[in-house]
């Protein structure tokens, strides 16, 4: 297998991806029918049937209205695939025409192109372009971007017990108190919040403020 094969295989699949997309946003098939039918319809009535030594003509005295009515058919069917606004106007003209073909030519190209060209028509007049996909809304216990309820932390589930609220400040400035320790021969002292060591308030009964149980 040479190295070149999986490029080439990728470059398919991507072709044939654009041509899909392309194909499904215009009547194509309305229009392919249409143009088929063109064809025998513009061809039958100057074709000769050649049995043994025998040759038969199949043209009539309308032949240049045949070809005109083929060749319409085909300009309709080009138009479906390049002009899709017109595809109305183009599915009722083709359908008209291929009507005119039956005694005109040959009964619609022996009812080959007859048939094309009326399916290809009624195609093209029902044919509506596609809407595009709309966003679904959020089902309901759902959270952000399809995560469970409740995954997702609030706004105000981000402080910790014992911490400030992100955005607040602590109730007043950490002043040094004593540890009751020494640090090489020095006091040591570690930062408490003001009021931490306020007896004033201790009761009288458990004698942890000297002032208010000698009063």
């Amino acid at each position: 297998m040479s190295a070149e094969t999986p490029a080439a295989a990728g470059q398919f699949t991507r072709r044939r991806l654009q041509f899909r997309a392309w194909r499904g946003a215009r009547p194509f098939w309305a229009g392919l029918f249409v143009a088929l039918g063109g064809l025998p319809i513009a061809y039958f009535p100057y074709a000769n049937l050649q049995i043994g030594h025998l040759t038969l003509a199949m043209s009539t005295t309308a032949g240049a209205g045949s070809l005109i009515i083929g060749v319409l058919l085909v300009v309709l069917g080009v138009s479906l695939w390049f002009q899709k606004h017109v595809r109305v106007f183009a599915g009722v003209a083709a359908i008209l025409l291929a009507l005119v073909s039956i005694p005109v030519s040959n009964l619609g190209g022996f009812l080959i192109g007859f048939l094309f060209a009326l399916v290809g028509g009624a195609m093209a007049v029902s044919w509506v372009p596609g809407e595009p996909p709309r966003a679904e809304p959020p089902l309901e216990g759902k959270g952000t971007d399809g995560a469970p309820e409740g995954a997702v932390p609030a706004a105000d589930d981000t402080a910790f017990p014992g911490y400030p609220a992100p955005g607040t400040q602590a109730s007043g400035p950490a002043v040094p108190g004593p540890r009751g320790g020494m640090d090489d021969g020095e006091p040591s002292q570690v930062f408490t919040a003001p009021g931490a060591h306020d007896l004033s308030g201790t009761s009288p009964a458990n004698g942890a403020n000297g002032r208010h149980s000698a009063g």
